[in-house]
């Protein structure tokens, strides 16, 4: 446990200095490329979802037994290199700065009114259409995207990292890159990605959860009382066509006194979402900002409740 801790700190120190350089080796392009072969051979004829199934164990199965093999060994040549290998597999599974400078990409041109660019710049991030939206849906989009990926993208590979170090946290990041490549509602990926899509609304269960909680408990809400806060967070995040997302976005429209949901465009087709919050103060492009610090304070009170939890189990197992 001591290890994993270790390693998860060191992981999120990398992360914060050099995040996800493009030209670097990274694990999720190795799993992008065995999905898609798999999806190529076997997204076809009858029995898709069966065949869904039989990617979904091969993908997973590949990314533990190889993650498992490359930290067992470092352990073996000394316990220090298995702990900097597991910190380097952790880091390649968190996204705190990659999803910061997501979002300063889009803030960046439309602080300075260049909506083509930050429609642009939006477009990469999220799956909506882009091309026609106003000031306040980019804003709204951008706001949502952060909050949504703050446990999809940071604590929650941080959270099964805690569970099984980076072999763990490997898994969760293949469960979640088979969901984004496959786990869609169309005629293609409605039966063949019907696991991967369960499977990572199961991964995603608690840590969505334990995050907004964590946020809203240590968070000071200037436009609600705190228990009126509680009251909206637990009525609003079940609303979500996701079972997890909402959380993320609920706790974050709470604490910044906005609305998130409503009418979003995928491919022309018109989606009307659930509301979160209420509309205290209308959007504006700072609740960008404030709303990566929101995750950033996220990370930190996770962070917290990781480091306790383990001291608190490593006494708990001495003592006993």
């Amino acid at each position: 446990m001591i290890g994993h801790l270790i390693s998860i700190t060191l992981a999120i120190i990398l992360d914060k200095l050099i995040g996800d350089p493009p030209n670097w080796p990274h694990p999720v392009k190795g799993m992008g490329k065995l999905i898609s072969f798999l999806d190529q051979r076997l997204n076809n004829g009858q029995k898709r979802r069966i065949k869904g199934l039989w990617m979904f164990i091969i993908v997973v199965v590949v990314t533990f037994l190889v993650t498992f093999c490359l930290v067992y060994i470092s352990y073996q040549l000394h316990w220090w290199v298995g702990v900097m290998v597991e910190a380097l597999f952790i880091a390649t599974t968190i996204a705190q700065k990659s999803l910061k400078d997501a979002a300063l990409e889009v803030y960046e041109p439309l602080q300075a009114n260049d909506l083509v660019m930050a429609r642009r710049k939006l477009s990469y991030i999220v799956g909506r259409d882009t091309e026609r939206l106003g000031k306040d849906e980019i804003v709204r989009a951008t706001v949502e995207t952060i909050a949504e990926n703050t446990s999809d993208g940071i604590t929650a590979p941080l959270f099964w990292a805690f569970i099984g170090g980076a072999p763990f946290s490997l898994v969760y990041r293949a469960i979640n890159t088979c969901d984004s490549m496959v786990g869609y509602k169309n005629d293609r990926y409605k039966e063949f990605g019907y696991f991967s899509a369960k499977c990572d609304d199961i991964v995603n269960y608690l840590p969505s959860r334990i995050t907004a909680i964590l946020v809203l408990l240590f968070t000071r809400c200037p436009y609600y009382r705190k228990q009126d806060a509680w009251k909206i967070l637990f009525q609003d995040a079940k609303k979500h066509p996701s079972p997890n997302s909402g959380w993320g976005e609920a706790v974050t429209a709470i604490i910044l006194g906005i609305q998130l949901g409503g009418i979003n465009y995928y491919r022309g087709k018109k989606s009307d979402r659930a509301r979160m919050g209420k509309a205290q103060q209308p959007l504006r492009t700072s609740h960008i900002i404030e709303a990566t610090k929101i995750a950033d304070k996220a990370v930190v009170c996770f962070y917290l409740f990781l480091f306790i939890g383990g001291i608190g189990f490593e006494l708990a197992n001495a003592w006993s």
